[in-house]
């Protein structure tokens, strides 16, 4: 059983920062490209991040790029998300997913293609 946990959301202030992390158990969690995804309320569930499985090669939505850092220690099977300069607009639940296939790189962004999902966890910026 895979099981995907989130956690490091809550309230902070625009130009603040938070640190998100998804600890992942019940699969290889190192064959796999990782994600972060969120959704904002009454709005679609939208790509932020994405990284390969290795870490080498990292994707960013444009409305976050230079302002979060998405990371992974493979050693203790968990994947971050680094997000300064935060935004009002940036409040949503944040959920972190696994790729389907093993070893790629985390270009794809689709929904489709994760199929493990964290249970998300909220992040309001207020201004």
């Amino acid at each position: 059983q895979v099981q995907l946990v989130e956690s490091g959301g809550g309230l902070v202030q625009a130009g603040g920062s938070l640190r998100l992390s998804c600890a992942a158990s019940g699969r290889t969690f190192s064959r796999y490209a990782m994600g972060w995804f969120r959704q904002a309320l009454g709005k679609e569930r939208e790509f932020v991040a994405t990284i390969s499985w290795s870490g080498g090669y990292t994707y960013y939505a444009d409305s976050v790029k230079g302002r979060f850092t998405i990371s992974r220690d493979n050693a203790k099977n968990t994947l971050y998300l680094q997000m300064n300069s935060l935004k009002p607009e940036d409040t949503a639940v944040y959920y972190c997913a696994s790729d389907t296939v093993p070893f790629n790189r985390g270009e794809v962004r689709t929904l489709s293609r994760f199929d493990y999902w964290g249970q998300g966890t909220q992040v309001t910026v207020s201004s």
